[in-house]
């Protein structure tokens, strides 16, 4: 599924899914109709639909009130579906910092959820995670893809990945968890130099306690994730569905059920038993450095 979707003039975005999903997994935990949630919040069965298909964006008021005919649902669940509502109604208003920025284009759903989430597993195979790449290795990608040609717009996106990485930071930290296949640390993306100090920056980064970083080497064979890269972004509520982000050259793929985000996580953690151990895989990066 696209990160968005046109119905008539309203718009189904990956946190309003989200958050529908959410409810209608309450709803159906409690055993209750959608006839009776929509009279609840004095509303039409229709109206429940959308919610719960995140065609629209969602109420305060009503959110409480169906989270209290739902269970209640602990207070911290709710507060973690508010947060969800209020994200979606600023992405949908473009009221995000990475609205702002042109260049984002369809990576803006996946940072506004990236935004809201608690942690993050990464599978590479080919490229260094965004959230672990330097200003001059994501610059070199800018050059090396010719999506734009001006300079300037290259800086802008360069911008973009590195304001993404404070969530790397602070008082409540992105918990990342990346695997990264081993052609991706020898790729010579912009040349030594600039790979020697993407190396030497994922050393660094390594040593943050929300971070785990392992490396899948070539001896290692066939493994699970050989048919493309993903993340699998989880949340903090309890029994919360992860989400499945997947970027193809022409497009941006979602999965977002139970079920597929059950599957890729089988798919990382088989991959992860597969790879290197975090201090032999900080080893490799190191002799890799050196090689350079």
């Amino acid at each position: 599924m696209n990160g968005s979707a046109q119905l008539g003039n309203r718009t189904s975005t990956v946190l309003g899914r989200r958050l529908g999903g959410e409810l209608l997994r309450l709803r159906d935990a409690a055993g209750k109709t959608q006839q009776q949630a929509a009279q609840v919040i004095s509303a039409t069965n229709s109206k429940i639909v959308k919610m719960e298909r995140g065609w629209v964006p969602m109420r305060d008021p009503d959110i409480r009130a169906l989270c209290e005919f739902y269970g209640p649902v602990d207070s911290k669940v709710t507060g973690r579906l508010l947060e969800l509502a209020k994200l979606d109604r600023e992405r949908r208003k473009a009221k995000g910092w990475w609205q702002h920025s042109p260049q984002a284009g369809a990576l803006s759903e996946y940072i506004a959820l990236e935004d809201a989430a608690t942690r993050v597993r990464a599978w590479q195979q080919s490229l260094i995670p965004g959230l672990f790449q330097t200003a001059g290795y994501t610059r070199s990608l800018g050059v090396s893809e010719g999506a734009w040609e001006d300079p300037d717009l290259i800086e802008r996106w360069v911008e973009i990945k590195q304001k993404r990485q404070e969530r790397l930071l602070g008082a409540n930290p992105l918990q990342m968890y990346a695997v990264i296949w081993e052609a991706a640390l020898r790729q010579l993306v912009g040349g030594p130099e600039t790979m020697r100090t993407q190396l030497e920056h994922l050393l660094d980064i390594a040593q943050l306690p929300n971070v785990r970083l392992q490396v899948l080497p070539f001896r290692a064979g066939g493994h699970p994730c050989m048919g493309g890269a993903f993340n699998i972004v989880s949340f903090a509520e309890a029994g919360a569905v992860d989400v499945v982000h997947m970027d193809t050259l022409g497009s941006t793929v979602w999965a977002e059920n139970q079920t597929e985000g059950a599957t890729y996580s089988a798919f990382f953690d088989r991959t992860a038993r597969l790879s290197l151990a975090q201090v032999d895989s900080a080893a490799l990066i190191d002799a890799i450095r050196k090689g350079l």
